[in-house]
């Protein structure tokens, strides 16, 4: 037995800890995402999300306006093009796909394929160097599926799974994401010269750009009639998400991407889905049901498991020890 604790356990702990808090921020931002319909009921959505994202890439582009001169320097044309494509697909192409899910397969069967995407990261992420083995991030992944079920059978009993265009919208929606998530994090592993809030500003700079052209379907030829106050209450509400949601979430979301291993990663998705539920009952002015607190408690445990998991494996410990 060591006299003294090795240097390296505190410094793996201490940046475990700072991911895993990152993502629960995140997590509580993103789940704000959630009311915005219900504040701005008379607006559609294809509006409400091209607001959002023109909104968001302002509001970057302010922000990394100092960092300009030194990023372009650093970054070249690999990096460019990969904010492009992270920009797309897990914004633009992700939104589409997942409007048109709800539109045509309703939304208790989007939300269920949605909600998979934690078990979908975090089974790409038990194929990476050093990870865990499957086995070892069963329980974990056993939780979770169970904690998704639960909060989704009411739903689903009620309104049936839609269509199979619906379904695939949703299934194209899932692997999107999904793609995003890995290669961001891949990209964020690759640039250390790079910060994790400075990435996701230039990821909204592009989004904003890549937004102009949802924002033509969605805003020219509207016939829906808003006073002044209805503009002013609709920019007030998109500026805070492009701040709040997109700004500070996505930049949290990658500090934890950065500090965590992949199927960990995964796992802090599921707060979205938590804080989102809380936010729900807030709203409705109600308590959760006995199914609905079940269904959020099997959601966090899976995710103390997957903690475990990963400080359980010497492999994990050493490679963030290192990084």
């Amino acid at each position: 037995m060591d006299a003294f604790p090795h240097p390296e356990h505190h410094v793996t702990t201490d940046k475990t800890f700072l991911g895993i808090a990152a993502g629960i921020v995140a997590g509580a931002f993103w789940g704000l995402v959630f009311l915005a319909p219900k504040l701005a009921a008379d607006f559609p959505p294809l509006q409400l999300s091209a607001g959002r994202y023109l909104a968001y890439g302002i509001v970057a582009a302010v922000l990394v306006a100092p960092s300009w001169r030194r990023l372009r320097g650093v970054l070249g044309w690999r990096e460019w093009r990969a904010l492009a494509g992270l920009s797309f697909i897990g914004n633009i192409l992700y939104y589409v796909l997942l409007a048109r899910a709800v539109q045509v397969g309703g939304v208790a069967m989007t939300a269920f394929v949605i909600g998979l995407l934690p078990l979908a990261i975090t089974l790409v992420g038990s194929r990476e160097r050093h990870a865990p083995a499957l086995r070892a991030l069963l329980p974990s992944l056993a939780c979770s599926a169970a904690g998704l079920v639960c909060i989704s059978w009411q739903s689903l009993a009620a309104s049936g799974w839609g269509s199979m265009t619906g379904l695939l919208c949703a299934g194209g929606a899932l692997v999107s994401w999904t793609t995003y998530a890995v290669t961001n994090s891949r990209w964020l592993a690759r640039l250390t010269h790079v910060s994790a809030q400075d990435w996701s500003l230039l990821t909204g700079v592009v989004t904003g750009l890549q937004a102009i052209v949802l924002a033509v379907p969605a805003y020219y030829g509207s016939t829906l009639g808003h006073t002044n106050a209805d503009w002013l209450r609709f920019a007030g509400l998109i500026g805070a998400m492009a701040l709040f949601c997109s700004v500070l979430g996505n930049g949290l979301w990658n500090v934890a991407s950065r500090a965590l291993p992949l199927a960990l990663t995964g796992q802090m998705i599921v707060f979205e889905t938590t804080f989102a539920a809380l936010y729900g009952y807030l709203w409705e002015g109600r308590w959760p049901t006995a199914l609905e607190a079940i269904a959020l408690a099997l959601l966090v445990a899976g995710v103390v498991m997957s903690a475990r998991a990963h400080r359980a494996d010497p492999h994990v410990a050493r490679e963030e020890a290192s990084a």
